[in-house]
């Protein structure tokens, strides 16, 4: 989660929303991104899905079976979607978006029995760090 919270400071250095994540395998990062929406003026580019096409580029496959994804805001819909898309086994998340989220807060699409794959969850690790970056740069929004 340390790398995912770096790259979220990244983000927010090119006025993103300070979202990191990390893909890891058998111990080895193998995707990371941040969200890139406004660098790449790309509505689908949100870290996890930046993380997951690294990962998929890096290894030769979009099927991720056996890996951990960290991210450092709970994910979308979209990114719970790609997630399960790439049959991520974990997903270990810093804070929770209660307006947005799609893993416990509003919905739960990574166990969901009615689709073809589900996750395991970790939530709250490195939470306040994660909630940190995100009050300090909507703050900073706000003047």
């Amino acid at each position: 989660m340390g790398r995912a919270l770096a790259l979220a400071r990244v983000a927010a250095e090119h006025n993103d929303v300070p979202v990191g994540c990390v893909i890891e395998v058998d111990g080895e990062i193998v995707g990371e991104g941040e969200n890139r929406r406004e660098f790449s003026a790309d509505p689908t580019a949100h870290a996890e899905v930046v993380a997951l096409r690294d990962a998929a580029q890096r290894l030769g496959t979009w099927r991720l079976a056996g890996a951990t994804a960290y991210v450092t805001l709970e994910p979308c819909v979209m990114c719970a979607g790609a997630l399960l898309s790439a049959r991520v086994a974990r997903v270990v998340i810093g804070a929770m978006d209660e307006k947005a989220g799609a893993v416990g807060s509003r919905y739960n699409v990574l166990n969901d029995p009615r689709l073809l794959h589900e996750a395991s969850i970790t939530v709250g690790v490195e939470d306040d760090a994660s909630a940190e970056l995100l009050r300090a740069f909507f703050a900073d929004r706000r003047g």
